[in-house]
């Protein structure tokens, strides 16, 4: 009797070390294998596409990076390769995520944008010019607005300011400030950049005007700072609409919408130009030198999109 109670506590125990050590690792995996790619460190050897699953980290489908990030994929023949669609506050999210794990990560990037100001980021090199040259933005009227309006017109056709001093303005709303005390707080602290925007303007006495910004951070910037002085120097009162690009250009174009300082030219937003550029008024670029491409954290070892087919 004893001997059988002394085998059943033997088998009890292998069976316990078996159940054991089947949860401690299930299937026999290594660890690289139950680490999920997107959080695998830059130290695998595995490339680039694997330690990514082959993604790239996108914005909304609708926008001009999106048309010339395809474009990309097809000039350099990343055909393994995919683009994740999603929004601007959800590709940063990622980012942000994968930074603080030093995972690898690529994404469509611009600046003007705070994110280069908060990480240490690089655009992968782009030898074939998928993403054109540097651009500009530009401010679209519609026609009739220098009639109708003077004073906010030749305030428009004056306003233009750097990168540098957009991505103030970004910042602060980025760190929780409203954007529209970002925008209010940069003005105080820049006067003399405000005065020739609106020297020898005689104010209105609460003229309407429209508008019209994509829901990016820099045009979230600027179109707030643009409010600010129309309403506070000018004597205007301020409608401002945040749209998708397509209805921006339409609303300009069709006289709904007064103004918008957020045409990006002449890649990002080239096929809404195309067909709404004899129906506006272009006043010319409110900002030079912006730029749109892949983008990496500084830490990944990689330098040119041509690197993505190792």
């Amino acid at each position: 009797m004893r001997k059988l109670k002394t085998i059943q506590v033997v088998l009890v125990s292998l069976l316990m070390i078996s159940l054991l050590s089947g949860c401690l690792n299930p299937d026999r995996r290594t660890l690289g294998e139950t680490i999920p790619k997107s959080n695998k460190s830059i130290t695998s050897d595995e490339s680039v596409g694997a330690q990514t699953n082959y993604q790239i980290i996108g914005i909304d489908p609708g926008a001009g990076i999106m048309k010339a990030a395809h474009k990309a994929l097809q000039d350099y023949q990343l055909t393994d390769w995919s683009l994740v669609e999603g929004s601007g506050a959800a590709m940063t999210a990622t980012l942000d995520k994968a930074i603080k794990q030093q995972s690898p990560i690529i994404i469509t990037g611009w600046t003007p944008h705070w994110m280069f100001s908060k990480y240490e980021l690089k655009y992968l090199e782009d030898p074939k010019k998928s993403f054109g040259e540097a651009e500009e933005i530009h401010t679209i009227a519609r026609k009739g607005l220098k009639k109708d309006h003077p004073v906010a017109y030749t305030f428009l056709d004056r306003f233009e300011w750097t990168p540098e001093e957009m991505g103030q303005i970004m910042t602060a709303i980025q760190e929780g400030v409203s954007p529209a005390d970002a925008a209010k707080n940069w003005a105080e602290a820049n006067p003399a950049r405000i005065k020739p925007w609106i020297e020898g303007l005689q104010p209105v006495k609460g003229d309407s005007i429209k508008i019209g910004y994509v829901a990016w951070d820099s045009e979230i910037a600027s179109t707030n700072l643009l409010k600010y002085v129309l309403e506070t120097k000018l004597g205007y009162k301020v409608n401002a609409l945040q749209v998708e690009a397509g209805p921006m250009f339409t609303g300009v174009a069709n006289g709904d919408v007064d103004v918008s300082a957020a045409a990006w030219l002449p890649l990002t937003h080239a096929d809404y130009w195309a067909k709404y550029k004899d129906k506006l008024d272009d006043l010319g670029p409110n900002m030079t030198g912006v730029k749109t491409g892949f983008v990496v954290p500084a830490y990944m070892n990689i330098e040119s999109i041509e690197d993505l087919h190792t």
